[in-house]
């Protein structure tokens, strides 16, 4: 009974590993000459008036407009998919979502799989099934427990910075 306890709090102190250091969002006021180098290249996401939220690539920034190659757009008919000119007026508050290196996911793959083992081989050496639905079950969650920790180490490695454009 021991071990047990053991073995599940070890499993939910691996876990914790996965949690971010910081919960949040990093927020940043440039002026519109500053915003270039900031979001080039790097998926955006607007909401403009009229409650229309697009989301897409940065592609240029203009003296008038800010080029995005939108690749989401909640009113398809004022801004369809593709490369669309934003005016400068429209762009107030934008959001830009990075991805930067693979440790969150590597440590959620490693700690989702071991803790999808340990959590399959609790539930057969406890169960009344088969050898055949042992295994399966085993595996069926031990497998879970990857593809949860590679989410999970997803959203550590993803960055979003908030941009409030000031005049």
């Amino acid at each position: 009974m021991k071990g047990r306890r053991r073995v599940w709090l070890l499993a939910g102190l691996c876990g914790l590993g996965l949690l971010p250091a910081t919960a949040g969002a990093t927020q940043i006021e440039v002026r519109w000459q500053e915003l270039s180098p900031l979001i080039l290249g790097h998926k955006v996401t607007l909401v403009l008036p009229g409650a229309v939220t697009i989301s897409g690539d940065a592609v240029a920034v203009r003296d008038d407009s800010l080029m995005v190659d939108i690749r989401k757009t909640s009113d398809a008919k004022a801004f369809p998919k593709g490369s669309t000119a934003i005016p400068r007026a429209s762009v107030t508050t934008l959001q830009m979502t990075e991805t930067k290196g693979v440790g969150g996911r590597v440590l959620g793959v490693v700690v989702g799989a071991l803790i999808g083992m340990v959590g399959g081989g609790e539930i057969v050496a406890h169960g009344r099934q088969g050898e055949a639905a042992g295994v399966s079950t085993f595996l069926a969650v031990a497998v879970a427990g990857s593809v949860g920790g590679y989410y999970a180490g997803k959203a550590v490695d993803r960055h979003t910075t908030i941009i409030r454009v000031v005049q």
